[in-house]
């Protein structure tokens, strides 16, 4: 049996790429149904995407689904979903969304992308 790969993704793209955001997610969950660990990081601009009125608005094609459906199934195949806290910036999470999993530090993702097999940019 073979070993578990770890898979993270940096998700940088943000509003000013909506084409771009869904992608992250959807690469996510293709991964996670491969039995892949499976970590989306929010970072820099990315970060705007766990906001919720962001995720529910923004969407990848005009006729498409919201980001939040990407971010639900990616969910769902057990991704976990992580964002960065920018130093001195403060973060009211009563306006992020529920499927984030943790606000983390610039250090945990440089320890991160040293331990996982495989590092994505999206």
């Amino acid at each position: 049996m073979s070993e578990v790969q770890r898979v993270l993704i940096l998700v940088n793209s943000g509003p000013s790429t909506p084409a771009r955001c869904a992608a992250p997610f959807y690469t996510a969950t293709l991964l996670a149904c491969m039995d892949a660990e499976v970590t989306l990081f929010l970072s820099g601009e990315g970060t705007q995407l766990a906001r919720r009125t962001v995720a529910e608005s923004l969407r990848a094609a005009e006729d498409g689904e919201p980001l939040l459906h990407f971010i639900r199934q990616a969910k769902l195949a057990g991704a976990r979903l992580l964002m960065c806290r920018a130093p001195g910036v403060e973060i009211d999470e009563t306006t992020l969304i529920d499927e984030l999993d943790e606000i983390s530090s610039g250090g945990e993702l440089a320890q991160m992308i040293l331990e996982y097999d495989r590092v994505l940019t999206l």
